[in-house]
């Protein structure tokens, strides 16, 4: 019986021939990255176990990047922690304020991820670079200081689900997250509940990179161990040029096992808009038509990439935000942010009366840069829109692509794109 593409890399890792569902194995890390949050609690497990240095000085990764640059006391007594911890470790891979971005856009943008790794990160949306054709996964604190001091982790080979977009895109605003929202839409937060997701098909074909990051960063919104996509041409020109290690491209084999197939026709999908408070209550953007916002958000590590932006400024262009309407832009990384700035996008954001931020993760977790206030209502193109996720337990967020919240930014209202920039 055949492997899937999640079932190749793991044994691979494993150093055993094949695996299949069910099965316990440990596995050889390529990165295990941390965050401003996460990583001051791993390095308190790394010193209790009595650790004197990490696996590999290369291969762990700190990124300050949700609190970052500091909010509170709080916030800079982890960062300060992080830091000093990367110093005295001398762990090559660690960003500062200045450098840094928002770890899942970064670490591909460095070259510090590539097709066929097996990554851990102790952040749920580590899941994005599977976008890459890797295996990538969120863990707890406590993993990421097993992993830091041994180099392995041990993982139950999860089920995997393929999901099939047939045909081409309804119009030119649909894009990655539109797919994403759709999916979850269709099977629920629990619908792949630590399952693989395997995405595939002629939509997933003619994706851009920065679209399939979205895609597979928001496979935890499904419950799933991970997501993934084969590795293909597009994929090589995007990494190759920075990879740091070797590349190593895996596919599914034809006569590999599913949990289950799910086969989506482009025609049915529209621009998807999650209403409150579950990524799952994915609708068409015309059932929102008319819902009155405080708040955009553009941003995160699902949609502050350098192709989200450009589409937020086509539509800005020559357009004010509304009366009463707070915008915010924040490009995912430093190199990011200057290509945008260059490109006069910073222009359009800023004439248009939005803010543009440094990168951070800053509101998309109700950390800062943007918290929400009692009765306030947010469309953002973040990932989760729990209760109190951005601010306020009685505020309201709504999640969409860059280009329906540029499009609603400017009529005060959620809005379909064409309605402001033309079909």
């Amino acid at each position: 019986m055949g492997m899937t593409i999640t079932e190749k890399i793991l044994a691979a890792h494993a150093g055993v021939e094949s695996v299949k569902p069910g099965d316990l194995v440990t596995c050889d890390v390529d990165i295990a990255l941390g965050n401003d949050i996460t990583a001051p609690l791993a390095i308190n497990s790394f010193e209790k176990a009595g650790a004197k240095d990490v696996f590999d000085k290369k291969r762990v990764v700190l990124v300050p990047d949700h609190f970052a640059p500091n909010k509170d006391i709080a916030s800079a007594q982890q960062a300060k922690q992080m830091r000093e911890f990367a110093v005295e470790k001398e762990i090559e891979n660690y960003f500062e304020v200045g450098q840094m971005g928002i770890e899942h856009a970064l670490l591909p943008e460095q070259g510090l991820v590539v097709p066929g790794d097996v990554i851990i990160g102790a952040d749920s949306h580590t899941c994005t670079y599977g976008a890459l054709g890797a295996f990538s996964t969120g863990v707890g604190s406590t993993d990421l200081a097993a992993t830091m001091i041994t180099g392995k982790t041990w993982f139950k080979i999860p089920e995997s689900m393929k999901f099939v977009f047939n045909g081409k895109k309804k119009n030119r605003w649909i894009s990655g997250k539109d797919l994403i929202l759709y999916t979850i839409g269709r099977i629920g937060v629990s619908g792949a509940l630590y399952r693989a997701m395997e995405f595939c098909g002629p939509m997933i074909d003619e994706a851009s990179m920065d679209d399939r990051f979205s895609i597979a960063n928001m496979a935890v919104e499904a419950g799933a161990k991970n997501g993934i996509m084969k590795a293909d041409r597009k994929t090589l020109d995007f990494i190759e040029k920075q990879a740091q290690r070797e590349i190593r491209v895996y596919e599914s084999d034809e006569d590999a096992e599913y949990h289950s197939v799910h086969e989506f026709d482009g025609s049915d999908i529209e621009l998807q808009v999650a209403f409150p408070h579950l990524p799952e209550n994915a609708r068409p953007v015309g059932e929102a038509k008319g819902i009155k916002i405080d708040q955009v958000v553009i941003g995160s590590c699902t949609n502050g990439r350098f192709a989200d932006l450009r589409v937020v400024a086509e539509i800005l262009k020559g357009n004010k935000i509304a009366k009463g309407l707070r915008m915010i832009i924040i490009p995912a990384t430093q190199r990011i942010y200057k290509k945008a700035m260059d490109e006069g996008f910073f222009d359009i954001f800023i004439d248009a009366g939005a803010v543009v931020s440094t990168p951070t993760c800053g509101p998309c977790l109700g950390g800062h840069m943007g918290i929400l206030a009692e009765g306030e209502r947010c469309l953002a193109t973040t990932n989760r829109n729990f209760v109190g996720r951005m601010g306020h337990p009685k505020s309201e967020v709504y999640l969409a692509s860059p280009a329906v919240a540029a499009a609603s930014a400017v009529t005060g209202l959620i809005t379909d794109p064409a309605e402001v920039a033309g079909a």
